[in-house]
């Protein structure tokens, strides 16, 4: 298990970490989400080993991931921007992973060559960007590693490209139980491939949650009627979130089953009433207005 209690990390005057205090269960996607300067990529980087913690602790299995070449064996990081010797191939940066990982699988590497249209000798200085991302991708799923860090993981990579990565980190999460941390501002990206996801604002986790939960927690409403009840009376019987009016129709998201929520409705005799699911920016859109944060300036 992933466990952060009271992480801190300053930079100078500036705190990107603000005592974070969160657990990410093993074998998971996680996503990380939250606006620029959140604090997503000094996360990575402090369970990477890159930064040492300024207060606080972060441990893996409860041992300190900083300065412990061990477990740095088991785990890799891509980050957002990517640096790959200039000079080198891909079959020269797979020389030095392989000394460097002692998981690390010519097996693998031979296998993902085949399924992605890279040639292995090509000099990385002739790569675009999304070429140099999936050779990241290659090479750090060829380190076999349990704990995979993705900071914008599939920024540059085209649509078919896209698809064959998430099919690589789903198998590797099935076949070897790897536990997979995604930071990302792509939210239905991260929808289509996580379970767990958590809100990062001002350094601290606002709220985590498994996405399964969070989907069944919330149901946008739109409701017909004439006339149309005040919302004194749907408030009797619901949680609401937000609510808006036009003539006899009302749109409304409000906390709780959307089963039970539209059995409660239909005691009001609609002529409409239908229940959708919100998607995860609606709903982090929901959970930032709900405690005080204006969702304009921190999400989007």
């Amino acid at each position: 298990m992933i466990k952060s209690e009271a992480l801190t990390k300053r930079f100078g005057q500036t705190t990107a970490l603000d005592h974070l205090s969160t657990s990410i269960e093993e074998g998971c996607i996680y996503g990380l989400v939250g606006s620029n300067g959140a604090g997503k990529s000094t996360f990575l980087r402090l369970l990477a080993g890159i930064y040492r913690p300024t207060e606080g602790s972060l441990t893996i299995n409860d041992a300190p991931v900083y300065e412990n070449s061990k477990l740095k064996q088991d785990i890799f990081f891509i980050p957002d921007e990517i640096y790959q010797m200039p000079g080198g191939s891909m079959d020269s940066m797979a020389r030095i992973y392989s000394s460097l990982y002692s998981n690390w699988s010519t097996e693998r590497y031979t296998e993902l060559i085949k399924r992605f249209p890279i040639q292995p000798e090509r000099k990385l200085s002739a790569c675009s960007k999304g070429m140099r991302r999936q050779i990241a991708i290659i090479l750090g799923l060829s380190c076999m590693p349990k704990y995979l860090l993705l900071d914008e993981a599939f920024d540059g990579l085209d649509p078919v490209i896209r698809v064959a990565v998430r099919k690589l980190i789903a198998d590797d999460i099935l076949q070897r139980g790897t536990t997979v941390l995604i930071a990302s501002h792509n939210l239905r990206e991260l929808e289509d491939m996580c379970d767990h996801v958590g809100l990062l604002h001002g350094g601290k986790i606002l709220f985590q949650r498994e996405l399964s939960e969070l989907q069944q927690g919330f149901a946008k409403i739109q409701f017909v009627a004439k006339p149309l009840p005040a919302r004194e009376e749907f408030a009797k019987q619901l949680d609401i979130i937000s609510f808006k009016t036009s003539g006899s129709i009302a749109e409304m998201v409000v906390r709780g089953n959307p089963h039970e929520i539209q059995q409660k409705l239909e005691r009001l005799h609609p002529l409409l009433c239908e229940s959708v699911p919100l998607t995860l920016e609606e709903i982090f859109i929901t959970e930032m207005e709900a405690v005080g944060y204006d969702y304009n300036n921190v999400l989007f």
